[in-house]
Formats: C-alpha cells, sequence, structure tokens
C-alpha cells in the first residue's frame, strides 16, 4: 500500500468514525502501532489527539 498522496489531495480526518474507519482499514493492510501513526499521516491530515484516543480503545 506504498502511496505518495500530493499534500493537496489529502482527505482532513477529524470525525472519530472515519479515524476509526481509516484505521480499520490500515490494520487489515497489516499496518500497526508506529508504522500505523506513519501511514495515516501520510496519507491523510488527521486529528493526532483522537487518532491516540482511537488507537488507544482498539487496543
Amino acid at each position: 500500500m506504498e502511496q505518495f498522496v500530493e499534500e493537496s489531495m489529502k482527505r482532513r480526518l477529524t470525525e472519530r468514525v472515519d479515524i476509526l474507519t481509516a484505521v480499520g482499514i490500515l490494520k487489515s493492510y497489516g499496518y500497526w502501532d508506529d508504522e500505523l501513526i506513519v501511514a495515516i499521516t501520510r496519507i491523510f491530515y488527521v486529528d493526532l489527539d483522537a487518532l491516540n484516543e482511537v488507537v488507544r480503545d482498539a487496543a
């Protein structure tokens, strides 16, 4: 899933459900822990506090 997204094309993730969906998809591709954070921030603009909550709750 190595994709390079142009900065102007990134989608903004602020809603918990959107972040949870993105985390679920990335986990299905085999991303975990630190890799997950790197991958999601490469693909999306994401609220990091909300991302940390989602990852903590999913653990």
